[in-house]
């Protein structure tokens, strides 16, 4: 299939008559070259896709066909698997009888006779529409992470805002209510810092569950006094979820750092350590435990306690099964649910 000039009489008179009948009657593009490369066939199928007869094709080489930007690139491959005699597959577009360039995936194999190398064999297969639907998702995804960044960009903005405002009117608060809104604040910046990991998640349609966790563990560590709160990821296995498991999940891991926090003095540092059972087939299983430390003291009494309540809402909305108060002696086990995946 690389350029040469056209095959000789005698070089077509190799190829027996029973191949001759056996590839015209295949319902695919198909064709077979010399040692040289030097194409000797091509059957009734490529004949009609193409227009031209078999001479014309041979005689003017159907390489002349070929889309101008598939040219080089095409006979690059041709020629290292001809230099190698091994097998090759190469996908580019050929003109069609009507001059429309269709995109045709070639696979090809050496012939090898009695020792002797042959040639190739190849047969090619229209895969247009499956190229334009590929183009189609490339472009819907390009156009789905810009207004997920869009969103994002907007949803940041307002949680800044409301972040604002609770803390104007936590201030001009009476002191015994100074506390609920510091932690009304405190998970406002929550959310906002969740909704930025999901954003820079590499692949935001399916997310890796540990390494989304060791990001947002790191930022929830930096919410209020570096070095108070530290949150340990660990298990085995590469678990994959769908945003809105990922969004609920870190949500849930959000609010048991800002309970962990709520409940202590400034003074106390918390440790909250997570583990993922990830095994290939099955459901994502995590179990939480938030421990604090043995100087801990009693936490802020004006201070609503509302991890429970807000950690079942968020599993409801995720369909996460949970069970469990992330104490050390019962933890906090949320069996995520399967996936899901967009095909």
């Amino acid at each position: 299939m690389v350029a040469q000039t056209s095959s000789s009489g005698e070089e077509r008179a190799v190829l027996s008559d029973s191949f001759r009948r056996f590839a015209d009657s295949v319902p695919l593009m198909m064709w077979r070259s010399d040692p040289e490369g030097a194409t000797i066939h091509h059957n009734e199928c490529w004949l009609d896709f193409t227009g031209r007869s078999l001479d014309e094709e041979l005689a003017l080489d159907w390489r002349r066909g070929l889309h101008p930007d598939d040219f080089e690139r095409h006979a690059r491959v041709v020629a290292d698997a001809f230099a190698a005699r091994e097998p090759f597959t190469v996908e580019f577009r050929l003109r069609r009888h009507d001059g429309a360039y269709r995109w045709l995936l070639d696979t090809a194999r050496p012939l090898v006779e009695d020792g002797t190398f042959r040639g190739y064999l190849g047969s090619c297969f229209d895969i247009t529409d499956r190229k334009h639907a590929e183009e189609h998702i490339e472009h819907a995804l390009a156009e789905k992470e810009t207004l997920l960044a869009e969103v994002y960009h907007r949803v940041r903005n307002n949680l800044q805002v409301m972040v604002s405002l609770i803390g104007l009117y936590g201030r001009a608060a009476p002191d015994p209510c100074r506390g609920s809104f510091e932690a009304l604040g405190q998970r406002v910046r929550a959310i906002a810092l969740v909704q930025q990991h999901l954003h820079e998640a590499p692949h935001i349609a399916s997310i890796d569950v540990k390494d989304y966790l060791h990001r947002l563990a790191s930022g929830l560590g930096q919410l209020r006094r570096a070095g108070r709160i530290g949150v340990q990821v660990g298990g085995t296995g590469t678990g994959l979820v769908e945003p809105r498991t990922a969004n609920a999940l870190g949500m849930i891991v959000a609010e048991i750092v800002a309970e962990c926090l709520d409940a202590t003095a400034e003074s106390v540092a918390c440790t909250i350590a997570i583990e993922i059972q990830a095994a290939a087939g099955a459901p994502v299983r995590l179990s939480i435990v938030s421990g604090l430390s043995e100087a801990a003291e009693a936490g802020r009494p004006n201070v609503p306690k509302l991890g429970p309540r807000l950690i079942a809402a968020y599993a409801a909305q995720a369909e996460i099964a949970v069970t469990g108060t992330a104490a050390p002696d019962d933890p906090l086990l949320l069996h995520l649910p399967e996936t899901r995946m967009a095909g």
